[in-house]
Parts: C-alpha cells; sequence; structure tokens
C-alpha cells in the first residue's frame, strides 16, 4: 500500500515548511546525483531557499558557469562585466 497524493499548497506552518524544504531538498540532490551516473548525464542543479541561500550540485564545475551567469542577470536585470567568464577560464582550467 502506498501514500497518497500530497496536495500542493504552500505549507503554511513555517517550521514544518523549512522540514520539508530540507527533507525535499536533500532528496532532489540524491535524484540528480543518481541520475548523473545511471544515465551517464551531466546534471547541473541549483536550488535558492526563500532566505537565498543557494545549494547547487553539478557533476562537472564548468556546467554551473552558464547556469550562474543566467541566473545573475535574471536575478540583477543586467549582463555582468565579464566576472563570471573570467571564474569560468580560472575553473575550467584545472
Amino acid at each position: 500500500m502506498g501514500r497518497g497524493r500530497v496536495q500542493l499548497k504552500r505549507i503554511e506552518n513555517k517550521i514544518n515548511r523549512q522540514v520539508t524544504f530540507s527533507k525535499r531538498r536533500s532528496g532532489l540532490l540524491k535524484k540528480a546525483h543518481e541520475l548523473s551516473i545511471l544515465c551517464d548525464a551531466e546534471v547541473a542543479l541549483i536550488i535558492f531557499s526563500t532566505k537565498g541561500k543557494l545549494y547547487e550540485y553539478s557533476t562537472d564545475s564548468c556546467l554551473l558557469i552558464p547556469v550562474f551567469h543566467f541566473c545573475h542577470s535574471f536575478i540583477c536585470g543586467f549582463e555582468d562585466d565579464g566576472v563570471i567568464e573570467e571564474a569560468s577560464t580560472k575553473i575550467c582550467k584545472g
């Protein structure tokens, strides 16, 4: 016998919401890792908490650079001044 369906709506209780976020975040990171191993896939995952804390997973550090670039452009509303490209060159060389 399986579990019932969870109604998808915002959890009003702050503590329950944080516990659920933490458990589901861990599960999602685990699934991303499993997907990369089982299917030999390149995976990049970025999660922002409600307080703006960043959680990330990537099979390759270079894979996150374009994603960070997109997030920076989207959140800040403008293109960066080459900082992300400079960081990607340093990270991806080694």
